[in-house]
């Protein structure tokens, strides 16, 4: 009997027939139609609850999960349902999904009909990594007369790690084929120059760069020949996160940290498909989750593996310990990208005189992000005295990070400013443009 739910449509039934019962004390004869009525309901009730009661598998259900969640993205979720029963059933599927998701009022309605299958999913998007919890998939199946339902449940327990965002890896694959990128139109990377990795001598033919010509090749074979370059390979690129307090800021649910997690990932991707060597370290009072560049078929699982449990500590980040590791397990020069974040220039001068030791021996990149909020403010048409002195000092904090771009490339150090969701797409962006210019 734990099974058996008394559905809203018969304590409808049981209305009308309190109100007939109302109309009974004026009119006597009221009376045998109302406890008519109500002994239908009770026979029909039991009718109804001997029809999905009178087969034990009246349905079979199953909820297919992916391997893993993919953090910040949208999963889908599916659930097969067979209906067994000689009758058309009503649905109701309550999903015991994760707690993390806070949501309490999931309910999916279907109809089934006669032995059909049904086959749909939902969608699940997490904001932060680690395991979650999923408890039973419950079906509560009613037919026709929907005064009863019985509950089903199935796959009582289950439980699935969410890593860092990998579903839209594939398409930043095009990026690795090609030096351009689509964003609001084509965004053409042009290249500057070229890397002195030799490939071969071929003909001289209209438009090849004349700097390039082979005087010796040309004289013996007494026709114009060219050195071709290809893109270097094997280069070390290693990112750098910075796991402490300023990067626990939240935008759209996701942390800084984790934005830069999934760009980490992205990235990373991208890299071993150029055919560079990708590694990675975070820090705050020390140095962690080292992975060595390499560019071996495991390595993205690795980086994965390492980015999966990585959590702020709310410490003040230690840029010295960051150099000192740098400089000592680094003895290669390297492309370097740091995920940080500076709100104004006092906070970048306590760190500049490690930056800069550590840009002495390394193509460093700064990635730092905009205040989604202060654009907002800033791109907003004032109406009131408020909202002018709101805008003024979102300004003034604008200026401010634009200080900070300009005293980080004073010293020759590079820079990537951008809103969080553009993360991904600004990082890969930038090592493609250092990759085209050889600037490493």
């Amino acid at each position: 009997m734990k099974n058996l739910y008394i559905n809203t449509r018969f304590f409808f039934a049981l209305i009308a027939v309190g109100i007939l019962y109302v109309f009974a004390f004026f009119f006597p004869f009221v009376m045998m139609i109302a406890h008519g009525i109500l002994l239908l309901c009770f026979l029909a009730a039991m009718v109804d609850g001997l029809l999905v009661f009178n087969q034990k598998n009246g349905i079979s259900a199953q909820r297919i999960l992916p391997e893993k969640l993919s953090n910040g993205d949208e999963n889908p979720i599916k659930i097969d349902i067979k209906n067994n029963y000689g009758f058309k059933i009503h649905v109701n599927i309550i999903d015991e999904i994760p707690f993390q998701f806070q949501k309490r009022d999931f309910l999916i309605e279907k109809q089934i009909g006669s032995g059909n299958n049904t086959f749909f999913q939902y969608i699940l998007e997490p904001k932060e990594r680690g395991e979650y919890n999923f408890g039973s998939l419950n079906v509560y199946i009613s037919s026709p007369m929907g005064l009863v339902s019985k509950r089903f449940s199935f796959q009582k327990d289950a439980t699935l790690a969410t890593y860092p965002s990998f579903i839209h890896l594939r398409k930043y694959e095009l990026m690795a084929l090609q030096s351009e990128f689509l964003l609001g139109g084509i965004k053409r990377i042009r290249k500057l120059g070229h890397t002195m990795e030799f490939e071969q001598i071929k003909d001289y033919v209209p438009g090849d760069d004349i700097r390039t010509i082979n005087w010796k090749a040309t004289s013996k074979t007494n026709r114009l020949m060219v050195n071709q370059f290809q893109d270097e390979k094997s280069q070390r690129i290693f990112m750098l996160i910075d796991k402490g307090r300023t990067m626990k800021m939240p935008f759209n649910g996701l942390s800084l940290l984790d934005y830069s997690i999934n760009a980490t990932m992205a990235l990373s991707h991208i890299i071993l498909k150029k055919g560079d060597r990708a590694g990675m370290m975070t820090f705050s009072k020390k140095t962690e989750n080292k992975v060595a560049a390499e560019n071996k078929s495991g390595q993205l699982r690795k980086i994965s593996e390492a980015l999966y449990n990585i959590k702020t500590d709310f410490f003040e980040s230690d840029f010295n310990r960051l150099y000192q590791d740098v400089k000592y397990s680094l003895n290669q020069r390297s492309l370097l990208l740091l995920f940080t974040n500076f709100e104004t220039l006092d906070g970048l001068n306590r760190q500049l005189k490690y930056l800069r030791g550590i840009a002495k021996n390394h193509l460093l990149v700064v990635v730092f992000f905009k205040n989604a909020e202060l654009q907002t403010l800033i791109h907003k048409n004032p109406e009131s005295t408020q909202e002018i002195y709101d805008e003024i000092i979102a300004e003034k904090f604008e200026f401010e990070k634009k200080l900070i771009i300009q005293e980080l490339r004073k010293y020759g150090i590079y820079t990537v400013y951008t809103l969080p969701e553009n993360l991904n797409v600004d990082v890969i962006n930038k090592y493609l443009e250092i990759k085209a210019r050889g600037i490493l």
